[in-house]
């Protein structure tokens, strides 16, 4: 109960206390093959690596640029080399910071059909569950939209594009494989499934976003069946990420593995969509 508990407040956008937290500093690491995490303690980005260029998984909060950029060069990779820049949601805590990074790297930012005008734009879209406590991004550049099943190549990359929307209306997860002593795995980002509105949004109906609920089923639905062998979600802990990490110092990158990981993700976001709606049920 208490770690749900957490997970639930960390995701919280309207809380802006959390963003302290969110950007509290994580020293960089390397999560399996030639995946990194680079991102602050709070908020998950991911660098995948090759000889032909670099792509980053979000961009973390307005705050994270820097510390996102120091870390690239940490592992000894050049930002400038960043070709590319996958978005999970079109929220501040994860996109807050593609502007900066697009400007720092050239890259191109990727997002859903939906996302992508919230991206260019910096306002909030007005049917986001949580729009009324959303504040605005810096505009991002050089943005393109792809659709559900795409897969933006690089060199030896082949990232997948998944919509997932529901937290927002343009939630994007990812998968891709990644080998490491001849051991292959399939990733996955996978974006934030939590139900959770702003100002009376309901779930169970609401005119602002009609299709929140079914479309937040789907996703679940949707990562539960991906092929998974290791999973990082977009608020690492809930993911397990730091427990799994801890483990890593004595066992190797082989203990961020967890076949059942994308499973028990989707079970806790459905049982906090069920959660919401009863609790919507009761209230007036």
């Amino acid at each position: 109960m208490k770690k749900i508990l957490l997970s639930l407040a960390v995701a919280t956008l309207a809380t802006p206390a959390f963003a302290g937290d969110w950007d509290e500093p994580q020293e960089p690491f390397p999560v399996y093959g030639n995946v990194y995490y680079v991102g602050p303690h709070g908020i998950s980005a991911l660098l995948v690596t090759s000889p032909q260029g670099h792509i980053l998984l979000d961009g973390a909060t307005p705050k994270s640029p820097d510390a996102i950029a120091a870390h690239v060069r940490q592992l000894g990779f050049k930002v400038e080399d960043i070709k590319y820049i996958l978005t999970s949601h079109e929220h501040h805590d994860h996109a807050g910071g593609i502007g900066a990074l697009q400007k720092l790297t050239g890259a191109t930012v990727i997002g859903s059909a939906r996302s992508v005008p919230v991206l260019a734009s910096g306002k909030p879209n007005p049917g986001d569950p949580q729009f009324a406590g959303l504040p605005d991004m810096t505009p991002v550049a050089k943005t393109r939209a792809v659709q559900d099943g795409d897969v933006i190549k690089l060199g030896p990359l082949a990232l997948t594009a998944h919509y997932t929307p529901g937290h927002t209306q343009g939630g994007l997860s990812w998968t891709w494989q990644a080998t490491e002593n001849g051991r292959t795995v399939n990733m996955v980002f996978a974006d934030s499934l939590n139900a959770i509105g702003a100002k009376g949004f309901r779930y169970g109906g609401d005119q602002r976003y009609p299709g929140a609920k079914a479309d937040l089923e789907r996703s679940i639905a949707k990562v539960a069946g991906l092929r998974c062998d290791l999973l990082v979600s977009v608020h690492p802990e809930q993911s397990d990420l730091w427990e799994r990490k801890e483990k890593a110092a004595t066992q190797g990158t082989a203990a961020f593995i967890d076949p059942q990981a994308c499973r028990q993700y989707a079970d806790d976001a459905r049982a906090r969509l069920a959660k919401r709606l009863a609790d919507e049920a009761k209230a007036p």
